[in-house]
């Protein structure tokens, strides 16, 4: 295992600890969110879970987690705890997420979290966020939602499962708060890949195999 992957799953092993029997759980997507998995099912605890793709639902349910649907009226509506990567975290704990293109539904899931753990290797840890930033676009007037935003490039990548266009800004970050506003506010675009630090409880940081916890709420 690569150093990188041993921080990521000394942070997944750390955010597991968080997580306690009779829980509901989000669950992130990723490569770090892989050693989540396995460390949730390693514990052999009591929890329902819901998934933020395929891919980890999947993987869930192939290490013998339980996954609900977070989907229509009869899906989970609230969650204990939510635990996922991020791409970049700069120090006011402004949090960029969207890689893996399943921002939107990520976003969602830590909403509905009375806490959202966000785990991460010490290299995603960035003085100031920069470019790019994960969009997911309604397909009905994409060509003006791309003219009214200027500074996006589309992803050769298939839509999101719920039909979205997954796109990047890739304009200037210097002032996350401002350009989360203006992203909300730009009709077309079903959510950007910003997230706010009133979100996030703590982010769990791994270097070589010491983790620390930067609480950024509560």
């Amino acid at each position: 295992m690569n150093p990188t992957d041993l921080e990521k799953q000394a942070a997944a092993q750390a955010a597991a600890e968080l997580v306690e029997s009779g829980m509901r759980v989000g669950l992130g997507t990723g490569s770090t969110v892989g050693f989540l998995l396995q460390a949730l099912a390693d514990r052999s605890i009591s929890i329902e879970c819901v998934s933020t793709s395929p891919q980890t639902e999947q993987l869930a349910r192939s290490l013998g987690l339980v996954v609900h649907s977070f989907s229509g009226v009869d899906g989970i509506g609230h969650l204990d705890i939510a635990i996922d990567g991020a791409d970049q975290v700069d120090p006011a704990g402004w949090i960029i997420k969207g890689g893996g293109a399943a921002h939107t539904r990520e976003k969602c899931v830590a909403a509905a979290a009375d806490r959202f753990i966000v785990i991460v290797s010490h290299e995603k840890l960035v003085s100031r966020l920069s470019a790019p930033v994960p969009l997911e676009l309604l397909n009905f007037g994409l060509a003006a939602t791309l003219a009214n935003l200027e500074t996006v490039q589309l992803r050769d990548v298939p839509p999101s499962p719920d039909g979205g266009i997954i796109a990047d800004w890739t304009g200037d970050v210097s002032d996350p708060e401002a350009l989360a506003a203006t992203l909300s506010a730009t009709p077309g675009v079903i959510d950007h890949g910003l997230f706010a630090p009133d979100m996030t409880e703590r982010v769990v940081v791994a270097q070589g195999t010491t983790t620390r916890h930067i609480m950024i709420k509560g």
